[in-house]
């Protein structure tokens, strides 16, 4: 059998650095779900992301933290919202036709998280992700993983799970 026939045949094998170099592609990349805060783009990655919805009226919660703007019934689930833009200290939040409600399922507990807007998807190779300057104690930088870049764009990349399981947040069990 010539190499043509065993090719159409299967018998002949791709060389094995093109299998090993495809695999090593999808094994460096990460997918996140990008969105604003202000004038930020943050990241969170897409995988704890179970839903996008519009930003709806809450059921308020007597002597939650601020940040925590009450809870929705989703389908049966009763799921605490949070505000990022209060909780990362960003201003007044004007909830717009834009707001919307990201619901994620992190420590396999449902939670909502409001946002200025959605932008994409974008998927990030390893050497596009920068770690998180080191800022001593002037501020909390444990929830960032690191900062991705895409052409221009800079995106602030969040651990959601380390931020939803936060002790201050008390939404979720402890992670370990």
């Amino acid at each position: 059998m010539n190499q043509a026939m065993q090719a159409a045949a299967g018998a002949v094998k791709p060389e094995a650095g093109a299998a090993k170099t495809a695999l090593g592609t999808a094994a460096d990349r990460q997918e996140f779900l990008t969105f604003t805060l202000g004038t930020e783009e943050y990241g969170i990655e897409i995988l704890k992301v179970q839903e996008i919805r519009s930003y709806e009226q809450v059921t308020k919660i007597a002597n939650a933290p601020e940040f925590i703007k009450g809870v929705v019934n989703l389908r049966g689930t009763i799921v605490p919202i949070v505000d990022m833009r209060i909780k990362f200290n960003l201003g007044a939040a004007d909830y717009t036709q834009f707001t919307v409600v990201i619901i994620l399922n992190v420590a396999g507990r449902v939670v909502g998280m409001v946002v200025d807007s959605v932008s994409d998807v974008i998927a990030l190779m390893s050497e596009q992700i920068r770690p998180a300057p080191d800022f001593s104690s002037s501020f909390d930088v444990k929830y960032i993983t690191g900062l991705g870049t895409v052409d221009q764009r800079m995106l602030i990349l969040v651990d959601i799970e380390k931020l939803m399981s936060g002790s201050d947040m008390a939404l979720v069990d402890v992670v370990h």
